[in-house]
């Protein structure tokens, strides 16, 4: 089913371009992945179209595994096979067969959907999947409320606060995965959480020690 319009055929010709000339660039790259992959990095972001992990990172092809997802939500490990098999599996899958060496949790500025958490129900009575999603972040909600609270953070930060707690409770979330846990254990898996900032470029990575998120410079 192919319905033509200015932007498809953008894609098109951009298809052409990427094996014109920057396949060209990084062919011998592109040769090794032929047959394996060895990423470094599993990289948890959000679906949202101005998050693109390779650039940020500045990465080659081969070298990231990414997830992404409505608000870079990591589920709780479960036993049952009946749940979130989509991020969960690939979680799986990039540390017990990849074995990668990094996990990073990657939020952003401006995050509809750690936003839609403060929604009301009639703006979610269309996303009941969404709104389903959603609650392994509820806990953020509660968070960000008692800061605001008891710290008199502005409540006009409330999205921004919203979307670097979040990211800290997603890093929780993977403790929760034994594989995870014994790998981070023996020194073997480092988990990283990061939160970017569109409108500047800036990217800002979280200390445990500080608890603060400090820009990368």
């Amino acid at each position: 089913m192919k319905r033509e319009n200015k932007k498809s055929n953008a894609l098109f010709e951009g298809v052409k371009e990427f094996k014109e000339k920057d396949f060209v660039i990084h062919q011998e790259i592109f040769k090794n992945l032929e047959k394996n992959q060895n990423p470094h990095t599993l990289f948890i972001g959000c679906s949202d179209s101005r998050v693109v992990p390779n650039l940020i990172t500045k990465s080659l092809p081969g070298e990231l595994f990414i997830i992404r997802n409505v608000a870079n939500l990591v589920p709780f490990f479960r036993k049952d096979l009946d749940a979130h098999l989509a991020t969960s599996s690939a979680i799986e899958y990039a540390v017990n067969v990849l074995e990668v060496e990094n996990i990073i949790v990657c939020g952003h500025s401006n995050c509809g959907g750690c936003r839609a958490l403060y929604a009301s129900e009639s703006k979610l009575k269309n996303l009941p999947m969404t709104k389903k999603w959603l609650e392994l972040a509820q806990p953020v909600k509660a968070l960000v409320k008692e800061k605001i609270k008891t710290e008199k953070t502005e409540t006009c930060k409330r999205d921004e606060l919203t979307a670097q707690l979040n990211v800290i409770e997603q890093m929780k979330h993977l403790l929760t995965f034994p594989y995870i846990k014994e790998r981070l254990d023996k020194g073997k898996l480092n988990i990283l959480g990061w939160y970017y900032v569109i409108e500047t470029g800036e990217v800002f990575n979280y200390s445990p020690e500080k608890q603060i998120f400090e820009r990368i410079e």
